[in-house]
């Protein structure tokens, strides 16, 4: 099969963690642009890919990019891509579609059209004049912006985020992708200690401990593309079988730690924990963030506090951020990365951060503080590259 066009999607603000990632895995060929990476990659890389990346919320085929500032033009080169190749001859094919400062500005309208377009050019490639859509569901996305319209199929099916292993959410749980990408933009690897002292369900600890296992998040799950016919089944054995070789150990040095003031969010986080396969490497305890107490150095602190948007009241936020300045001070070679939607945030907290990145929980947008501590000795500046626990282990270079 010759390279394929691919798309990972992503949450805004997390294109170069999905990219880093993408080059681990050996794709270096890129387009980066807002929300998306697309890379060339070959049948395997479908499952690789989805197995794989952390932080990216699908992949999908591109079956075509071109400039459309009419119906006529969406038409005919809908109609010219090759969708014979792709879907059988009994294959569902629902089309979703979005317009985004586009002279084709109605969506419905481009769904439809797009869905007659597909019709009629399968019909060039076969003995039927109608399909009955009763198999397997190939689904068939239109997207334009800027009178560009990009046509793809989705290889994933439920995002990417759906690990498997959380069963509850807590009052407002962080994505696994984005926990993962928090984790992924510090500085903290497998040798240094780890603590999330707001775990809730504990998405962020857990993303981090299936790092440190070099376990690939999609292990568990099953994705969209496994039954297309035109990829085989044997990809997909393959990468699992790959994925699964290499798994390393639990970290010997330190465990990762997790602790919250709620014991049903203690509880949720042994439960996704045993789930997810890494209940041996966390430390789970019920305790407020003023009883925290630690005599490592080094350690690494990435955590999602409540703040108003969604939890509690301002005030009750606030007084939050003023016990964790408190708790956090005898941590003097420590870093620190708080996700927040509270502008005051440094304010309370009592110190500027070193960097800040904006980035999305949901449809509300956060800071992430970096508050980044020296250095371990006989470690690599941390300042000289952004994010130690970085990109998964590249398990496909030889």
């Amino acid at each position: 099969m010759n390279s394929l066009d691919l798309i990972a999607t992503t949450a805004f603000g997390l294109e170069a963690v999905v990219s880093r990632e993408l080059a681990a895995l050996g794709y270096q060929d890129q387009q980066i642009e807002d929300g998306k990476i697309t890379f060339k990659g070959d049948a395997l890389a479908v499952a690789r890919t989805n197995l794989w990346l952390r932080s990216a919320d699908r992949v999908l085929l591109q079956m075509g990019k071109f400039v459309a500032k009419d119906f006529d033009e969406l038409f005919d080169q809908t109609k010219a891509l090759p969708w014979h190749e792709w879907l059988p001859e009994d294959a569902a094919f629902p089309v979703t579609g979005s317009c985004v400062r586009s002279l084709l500005h109605n969506p419905p309208a481009v769904q439809s059209l797009v869905k007659k377009a597909i019709v009629e050019s399968r019909k060039r490639n076969s003995q039927r004049h109608w399909f009955q859509e009763t198999g397997f569901e190939y689904p068939i996305d239109v997207s334009i912006l800027r009178d560009v319209v990009t046509l793809t199929i989705d290889t994933s099916g439920p995002g990417l985020h759906k690990r498997g292993y959380r069963k509850q959410g807590g009052a407002a749980p962080l994505k696994e992708t984005l926990a993962a990408a928090l984790v992924q933009l510090s500085f903290w690897n497998r040798e240094r200690p780890f603590l999330d002292p707001f775990c809730g369900s504990g998405t962020i600890p857990i993303e981090a401990a299936l790092i440190a296992k070099n376990r690939a998040p999609g292990l568990d799950r099953n994705f969209q593309a496994e039954r297309w016919e035109r990829l085989p089944v044997e990809n997909w054995l393959k990468a699992r079988e790959e994925a699964r070789d290499l798994q390393i150990s639990k970290p010997t040095t330190y465990p990762l730690f997790a602790s919250d003031i709620s014991p049903q969010a203690v509880q949720l986080t042994e439960d996704h924990a045993r789930a997810a396969g890494v209940a041996g490497m966390l430390h789970v305890t019920q305790m407020d963030v003023l009883e925290l107490k630690d005599s490592r150095d080094y350690g690494v602190i990435v955590t999602n506090p409540p703040y108003g948007e969604r939890l509690g009241d301002r005030e009750s936020a606030e007084a939050i951020y003023d016990d964790m300045a408190d708790a956090f001070a005898p941590l003097k070679t420590w870093s620190i990365y708080v996700l927040t939607a509270d502008v005051g945030f440094e304010r309370f907290f009592r110190r500027r951060a070193d960097r800040r990145r904006k980035l999305y929980n949901g449809r509300i947008q956060c800071q992430y503080y970096q508050y980044i501590g020296p250095r371990p000795p006989g470690s690599i500046d941390p300042r000289s590259d952004e994010g130690s626990a970085g990109a998964p282990y590249d398990p496909y270079q030889s």
